[in-house]
C-alpha cells in the first residue's frame, strides 16, 4: 500500500488509523491513500484494491461460477443440454 502526506507530517499509527477508517467503512482494501493536510482540515483521496470478479450463470437450474467441482453425472448433463445461440 502507497500512503502519501502532503502538507505536514503525520505519525505512522495516525496514517494506519486512516486507513483502518476507512477499509471499515467501505469494506474494502485500500490500494494507496493520499492525505492532505490543510491547517486543522484533513483530505483524504484513496483507491481501493479491485476486487475479484467471478461469473455466475444458471445451468441445468443451478446457480455456478465454474463446474470444475461437478460430478461426471452433472458435467454430462450440462454437455448434453441444447444451447441456444443469440443473434
Amino acid at each position: 500500500m502507497n500512503i502519501m502526506v502532503t502538507g505536514g507530517s503525520m505519525s505512522q499509527k495516525e496514517q494506519q488509523l486512516y486507513v483502518d477508517y476507512i477499509e471499515g467503512k467501505y469494506n474494502r482494501k485500500v490500494k494507496s491513500l493520499n492525505i492532505e493536510l490543510d491547517g486543522e482540515d484533513v483530505n483524504l483521496k484513496y483507491t481501493f484494491q479491485e476486487v475479484p470478479f467471478e461469473r455466475i450463470r444458471r445451468i441445468t437450474g443451478y446457480l455456478v461460477g465454474t463446474m470444475d467441482h461437478w460430478n461426471n453425472a452433472k458435467a454430462s448433463e450440462e454437455h448434453d443440454r441444447v444451447k441456444h445461440n443469440i443473434q
